[in-house]
């Protein structure tokens, strides 16, 4: 006979096993709508008697087991259909969401459009159901989102919005009902509502209906008017928000809402309103929006635990741009002006580059991010720079100070390998020496001493520069570039004394004519003269590379005197030999074969020891 105490304790045994296995049970189905793998346990009370009394039972019906589920079931219910799941619901939940918002305000504004055509409703009872609609589905989707339907939630909150933005406007621009100075200020409530309840909601798709809202108000409450102080006054305060709320929230898009909306509403107002006596007031907006968009990478200390981690366009994209929008609302105010744009665009680099300053002071868990906003502000101010000179300065001058401007930067990229720089500088100087050789025209009335002569020797001197500092800091890699610049400067070299020579004799020539005296005889000289001095300084120059190339032993540089000397050989036999006189012939060829003796001479006795290994430098 069983001991009644123990029977108690079998059942409620066996009520306890058959809870957790009703428990299991729905914690699977769970999982399996969560599309989660289930995790089988077997219990080892289903498997082994570990207690003494549970053999005193005897014929008591063994407890039930916890029920085992197959491992294939979540993997054959989700697996192969996981991505059309996704889709599905990313169809469902989020596009048909947005498209219902915009079918929804359509239909009111269809439905609105039919009552009013059919007069079933006066205009003041319009604009009075519209706010209370507005309002109501606000207030309605705060049940929704009580309720986990956050999303619907929001959606809801747009239509509410989206009809008190439409209402108000109707009860301005359509029926007059309020003057324009309410409706403004009701749109500005509005906005300022939502954006309340972005914050605290963390909702940032209803900060983007705020600014979106905010930017439309001056465009739905137009007036044709011009108001000017009245309109951008109300958007450096929308700029202002949109800033603090970039602060405080990691909503860095609702920056890039900003700069469109800031600069398209400048662009328009300006097309059709902007005269010349409103410039100042139109600079000193243009100046605000500029510095309140500038000041976003200034939030980095205070964002960078929000934002995401690594780049960031906003950081580094939005400066250029809008330095870039301000620079042309201030070249469009100032074209005709170009000496203060060229004070301008250097207070812009000083800005830019004092902005480099800050943000290579702040430290932080991202450094990367950091120093590539700085780099981006000191090249955005090396931009600035380069173009104040062709404003300011004129003719072989911008040429000048675009070659400085490299000089400058390579002085400091160099010894700090900053190769952001470096790239800068190479560009900067190719412009400059494009400038030179292609657009500069010089009106040259002396030998030497002359306006191009000396633009000339500064970019030689530039490039001589390269090349000392190349032989001492430049790796293998950039060993390349440095030859290439060695072989620019003697390039340079060349041209700048061929065209002292072609403008001497053009000079002599023109004297010639003006003269018109002594007949086809000088002429000829001078002709003979000119074509003997282009053979005599290319081999002069090229025997002066050969003899820099053995002193420094530099083999790239005897390289290039060989082949100098080569051209100017094809020259005096293909060339000299036809066209000039016999004297000139005469010495042509003398000298050639001395340089040509000479050169062989001293490679034949190996006085610098080439044969053997050495350290050919660049």
């Amino acid at each position: 006979m069983s001991n009644p105490e123990d029977d108690l304790k079998a059942r409620e045994l066996e009520g306890l096993r058959a809870q957790v296995a009703a428990l299991t049970a729905r914690v699977h189905t769970l999982e399996l709508k969560a599309g989660i793998e289930p995790q089988l346990i077997t219990p080892a009370a289903a498997r082994v008697s570990t207690n003494a009394s549970d053999a005193t039972v005897g014929s008591a019906p063994p407890p039930p087991r916890t029920p085992q589920f197959p491992s294939i079931a979540s993997s054959q219910i989700l697996g192969t259909s996981r991505d059309s799941a996704d889709l599905e619901g990313t169809i469902g939940r989020l596009w048909f969401n947005r498209v219902g918002i915009f079918a929804l305000l359509f239909g009111v504004a269809f439905f609105l459009k039919y009552a009013f055509e059919n007069n079933w409703i006066g205009p003041s009872v319009r604009v009075v159901l519209g706010l209370l609609a507005g309002i109501a589905v606000i207030i309605w989707s705060e049940r929704f989102r009580n309720r986990g339907s956050t999303l619907f939630s929001y959606s809801l909150k747009a239509v509410g919005v989206g009809t008190l933005y439409l209402s108000t406007w109707g009860a301005y621009q359509v029926y007059h009902l309020v003057p324009a100075e309410a409706a403004f200020f009701a749109m500005i409530a509005v906005t300022a509502f939502t954006v309340i309840l972005a914050v605290t909601q963390e909702a940032e798709i209803l900060a983007v209906y705020a600014m979106v809202g905010g930017f439309l108000t001056p465009v739905l409450l137009s007036t044709g008017e011009n108001h000017e102080a009245v309109l951008f006054t109300y958007v450096c305060l929308l700029d202002v928000a949109m800033l603090v709320i970039v602060s405080i929230k990691p909503w860095r898009r609702l920056m890039w809402g900003s700069f469109a909306g800031t600069w398209s509403l400048y662009a328009a107002w300006f097309g059709d309103y902007y005269t010349q006596p409103q410039r100042p007031l139109t600079v000193l907006f243009a100046c605000l929006f500029f510095i309140i968009l500038a000041a976003v990478p200034l939030l980095t200390p205070l964002i960078r635990s929000r934002w995401h981690k690594g780049f960031s366009i906003t950081l580094t994209v939005l400066p250029l741009a809008n330095a870039a929008a301000f620079f042309v609302a201030l070249c469009a105010m100032y074209w005709n002006d170009r000496d203060t744009l060229t004070w301008y665009a250097l207070a812009l680099a000083a800005a830019y580059l004092l902005l480099a300053g800050q943000f290579k002071r702040h430290g932080g868990s991202e450094p990367q991010t950091l120093k590539l906003t700085t780099l981006l502000h000191i090249a955005i101010a090396i931009g600035f720079f380069t173009i104040a000179m062709p404003l300011k300065l004129h003719a072989h001058w911008v040429t000048i100070g675009w070659l400085m401007e490299a000089a400058a930067l390579l002085s400091i990229s160099v010894p700090a390998r900053a190769d952001f720089l470096r790239y800068f500088a190479a560009a900067t100087l190719a412009l400059g020496i494009f400038r030179l050789l292609v657009i500069d025209e010089f009106h040259v009335t002396t030998l030497l001493f002359n306006a191009r002569f000396g633009t000339y020797l500064v970019a030689i001197g530039i490039m001589a520069g390269i090349v000392a500092a190349g032989n001492s800091f430049a790796s293998e890699q950039e060993k390349p570039f440095v030859r290439i610049a060695g072989i620019v400067l003697n390039l340079l070299a060349l041209i700048a004394l061929s065209l002292e020579a072609q403008d001497y004799f053009a000079r002599q020539l023109a004297a010639f004519h003006r003269n018109a005296v002594g007949g086809y005889g000088p002429f000829q000289q001078i002709e003979f003269a000119r074509n003997f001095t282009f053979s005599a300084i290319w081999l002069a120059y090229g025997a002066c590379l050969m003899v820099s190339g053995f002193w420094r032993r530099a083999a790239f540089v005897r390289w290039q005197a060989l082949v100098l000397i080569a051209f100017t050989i094809g020259k005096v036999f293909l060339f000299d030999i036809s066209s000039l006189g016999t004297g000139y012939r005469i010495v042509s060829f003398m000298a050639l074969g001395v340089v040509l003796m000479a050169i062989s001479y001293v490679y034949s006795r190996d006085w610098l020891k080439l044969s053997g290994k050495s350290a050919d430098r660049i």
